[in-house]
């Protein structure tokens, strides 16, 4: 009886599991937006959640033998028994409104959806695909940024991912970049900030630097609500907060403006 009952982060109140999964995993008294795992997120944006997995087969090593509490083999390793992922990222192709789209899904639980080099990879291999198969590219980022483990391996990723990106915009195909709780750190100072268009979900937190560390560095307080979703959209930094129920239609109906592709 204990796993039928959850407490909301925001409103703190308890409320049924199976309400909140038949909203989206949406809080139906406060509307905060809880986290989804990348299959969820997948199964919500394709056409009937139906779907087929690209890049399956790419395992994280352990070039740097990197240990700090624990050995970086025995994180992975409990993060795949946790998650049932090799990594934080899933790649797929379906259809979004009967039109052919690949998408990327990160994956926060899987250590905390950091950017190591087969995160890197796989995002960029999903939009050489899409540059191949003249297909949108779609990504949602769930981040904590790049996998301190790998070191300088998941810093070239920022760059290996702009690049593909950069290959798409080159030959007029759509990339659309979703931005969830959280996108920090080198996933938002990479292809996170570079769709054509960018759109977050209601209170993200999404940034580069914590607020913590720019108040230490700029001696000041910083706005209320800073780093959050509808702070960056007044700012600029975002074209749009799209609550959870209206984010598949939108993104179709963007896609469709995009290709003049009418309904």
């Amino acid at each position: 009886m204990q796993n039928l009952w959850t407490r909301c982060n925001s409103c703190r109140r308890i409320l049924y599991k199976q309400d909140i999964l038949a909203n989206l995993s949406v809080c139906p008294n406060c509307d905060f937006h809880f986290r989804l795992s990348a299959t969820e997120r997948l199964a919500m944006f394709f056409d009937d959640g139906q779907y087929n997995l690209i890049d399956e087969n790419i395992y994280p090593k352990d070039p740097l033998h990197f240990k700090d509490s624990m050995k970086y083999s025995q994180r992975l390793e409990k993060s795949r028994k946790s998650t049932s992922l090799h990594d934080a990222v899933l790649n797929a192709k379906g259809e979004m409104g009967g039109i052919r789209v690949v998408i990327s899904a990160m994956d926060f639980s899987f250590m905390g959806g950091s950017m190591g080099s087969v995160v890197g990879e796989k995002i960029t291999r999903a939009a050489e695909f899409a540059l191949k198969e003249k297909m949108p590219f779609i990504t949602s980022s769930s981040s904590g940024g790049a996998r301190m483990q790998e070191g300088v391996l998941s810093l070239m990723q920022l760059m290996k991912t702009s690049s593909a990106i950069a290959r798409l915009d080159e030959a007029g195909i759509p990339f659309i970049s979703v931005l969830t709780d959280p996108t920090t750190g080198g996933v938002t100072a990479s292809f996170a900030m570079l769709g054509d268009i960018n759109i977050a979900e209601p209170d993200a937190l999404i940034g580069f630097a914590g607020p913590r560390v720019i108040e230490q560095t700029i001696k000041e307080k910083l706005p209320k609500g800073f780093q959050r979703s509808e702070f960056l959209f007044l700012h600029g930094m975002l074209d749009d907060v799209v609550e959870r129920k209206n984010l598949r239609s939108y993104i179709i109906r963007t896609i469709r403006l995009f290709l003049n592709h009418p309904e």
